[in-house]
């Protein structure tokens, strides 16, 4: 593959280095156009929103355990919505509708692709900045503006959005529906509107800055595993997001204008209302066409970080490079034509219905590729069990535990009976949201000193990682046999239901684990802030790692480098090789520097150093023998 470069060496690099320095606090931290700002003002929003997430969870969940008893201080702390200590049942459904949005949409896809695609893209491409640096400050502002949308849902007289994460109509096309379906309903739409313009932009960025930003020497095959998560995550939010866009606005129209796009042969209240040829099937299409996209949109970042993280500390080059290449694409690809499987009980074409599920079935493949190379990658490696490794690992055990029970639900005949149920709550709370966390978490940890400069404390790290670990598999496990048992998630109470009433108990538990869970991220929290202003200073490549970010200096500049950009000369996974004096070999060693080393394959691409390779071969070979 051929090499861009577009380079703005010198000159530039001291403009900006000039402008950061000497630029007013607003320019420097608030509106700023450094994309190393941008990824820290993306991560501690996505953290200040999955908090908020948490704390809605755990409500609901008091609810779950508790559904007949009642808690004075929730009426203090929540009003009109807990009337005399218990949740109202349509302000739960709004809980459970915010909570689940805001960690699949404002936490993990942009909290998550919006730290690290901008932190990482041009640090590791050897980029001075973002294409457009002034799209990207935008792009986090449109996100900003739509996290403070919907937290502010939670203010008006009817409360927030109450139809599930999904939204489907009709309870989110009827404003007269229910309390969650009126003003609130809107501020969702609206919401999301911000948001997803955010996401084009931001999605336009990276992939300009992938294609025509990289440095001399950075060919596609010489950039890591994680710049092409990132690319192909954004190359899958601009096509998929703006057929959501499309679905909302149609959904405005039947909010709004008395259109009839979702909405057929209603009654409401005793009395049928006057819409007449519309279908809450096409809305489930619409959405599905992202929804299932966004699954990965959520898990690839994850993905690269985790294998980018496993390879450093496992002091080994990663296993099957370009495997692991053509799975992301293969992936991205097939993401496109799974979304029906979301829709198998809709009365859809059983035809179609085995399409749907033979695709959904062999994107199973390029995912259990990604799985084998992760573990070949650990075996026998010189594994340092950092805080981020740790994270890493945490990483692929959720992805293999929820992505076995993905097997179950895309099999047609039995998501017949598991859909609705606990099993799909278990299913992508850990495939999904656990793994994509703990892929987050690797990424905070690892790169931690390239955002600010300092080592965040091991044993707190430690602390987090276990106690969150242990409690996702307590809070998320249990739900498989609940949902085998035909326990229908979103219910209010269980205890309506005799035949459901011996899951009290295991609901109870699952409570408890999840308010443990939630306490142990106090640790991470306290670690986080504590060390931006405390922290133990990071040396310039805390884990002798071999990628083109750890060349660019602690303190941060608008630029990047001082004067050149580096060149790049070799992939980004050579550690541990034999005849080396060190175990790692950063990408802007030359090939001539390394002669020991070196193995044939290294110059695939390179016939000159090929040759000036076996030259130095024989004169090795002939020294050898005069000895």
């Amino acid at each position: 593959m051929s090499t861009l470069a577009v380079h703005d060496h010198g000159v530039v690099g001291h403009e900006h280095e000039h402008e950061h320095h000497h630029g007013s606090f607003i320019t420097k931290y608030v509106f700023s156009q450094d994309h190393k700002m941008i990824a820290k003002q993306f991560l501690i929003t996505g953290i200040i929103m999955a908090v908020v997430a948490m704390l809605l969870s755990i409500l609901f969940r008091i609810q779950l355990a508790y559904p007949d008893k009642t808690f004075p201080l929730m009426e203090t702390l929540l009003g009109r919505f807990a009337p005399g200590g218990r949740l109202d049942p349509e302000f739960y459904l709004s809980l459970v509708t915010i909570h689940g949005t805001i960690m699949v949409f404002f936490v993990l896809t942009a909290g998550l692709s919006g730290t690290f695609s901008n932190l990482l893209i041009p640090l590791q491409l050897g980029a001075r900045d973002m294409a457009s640096p002034f799209i990207n400050m935008l792009s986090y502002w449109f996100f900003f503006i739509a996290s403070v949308i919907m937290i502010s849902s939670f203010f008006v007289q009817k409360g927030p959005a109450g139809a599930g994460w999904t939204i489907y109509p009709p309870l989110s096309a009827l404003p007269k529906a229910m309390k969650g379906s009126e003003l609130g309903m809107t501020l969702w739409l609206v919401s999301m509107v911000c948001f997803i313009a955010s996401q084009l932009m931001g999605g336009i960025n990276y992939i300009s800055t992938v294609l025509n930003m990289r440095t001399k020497g950075m060919d596609l095959w010489k950039m890591p595993l994680s710049v092409w998560a990132f690319f192909l995550t954004a190359v899958l939010g601009v096509l998929s997001f703006p057929v959501l866009v499309a679905g909302v606005v149609l959904l405005i129209f039947d909010r709004s204008f008395g259109t009839s796009f979702y909405l057929s042969d209603i009654i409401l209240n005793g009395k049928i209302m006057p819409y007449e040829g519309g279908s809450p099937i096409l809305f489930q299409h619409l959405f599905w066409f992202l929804g299932h996209p966004e699954v990965y949109i959520v898990i690839m970042p994850a993905m690269g970080i985790s294998s980018e993280v496993i390879a450093v500390n496992s002091r080994k080059p990663i296993f099957g490079y370009h495997a692991m290449v053509y799975s992301l694409i293969g992936i991205t690809v097939l993401s496109f034509i799974v979304w029906g499987h979301h829709m198998f009980v809709t009365g859809m074409n059983p035809f179609l219905g085995g399409v749907f599920m033979i695709t959904t079935l062999i994107i199973a493949v390029p995912s259990a590729v990604k799985t084998f190379n992760w573990l070949a990658t650990l075996w026998r490696g010189n594994i340092r069990f950092t805080p981020a490794m740790l994270f890493a690992i945490g990483m692929v055990s959720f992805f293999i535990s929820g992505g076995i029970t993905g097997i179950f639900l895309g099999n047609a005949a039995l998501d017949i009976n598991l859909h609705d149920t606990y099993f799909v709550v278990a299913h992508f709370h850990l495939v999904m949201g656990s793994a994509a966390i703990f892929g987050m978490l690797a990424g905070v940890y690892h790169w931690f000193p390239k955002l600010f400069g300092r080592l965040m404390d091991e044993k707190l790290g430690y602390l987090h990682f276990w106690i969150t670990f242990i409690c996702a598999y307590l809070v998320f496990f249990p739900m498989h046999f609940m949902g085998l048992d035909g326990v229908p998630r979103r219910y209010y109470a269980m205890t309506e239901f005799p035949a459901f009433n011996r899951w009290l108990s295991v609901n109870t538990f699952i409570t408890w684990a999840a308010i443990v869970a939630a306490l142990a991220q106090i640790a991470f929290i306290y670690n986080f802030i504590h060390t931006i202003f405390f922290g133990k200073k990071s040396p310039q490549n805390p884990w002798k790692s071999t990628t083109l970010e750890w060349t660019a200096p602690i303190e941060h500049i608008h630029g990047n480098w001082p004067g050149e950009i580096p060149t790049v000369y070799r992939w980004p996974y050579d550690y541990s090789k034999p005849g080396h004096d060190t175990d790692f070999i950063q990408q802007t060693t030359p090939y001539s520097e390394t002669m020991s080393s070196n193995l044939p394959h290294d110059f695939e691409d390179n016939p000159a150093g090929l040759e000036h390779y076996n030259e130095w071969k024989k004169t090795q070979r002939s020294s050898e023998e005069v000895k």
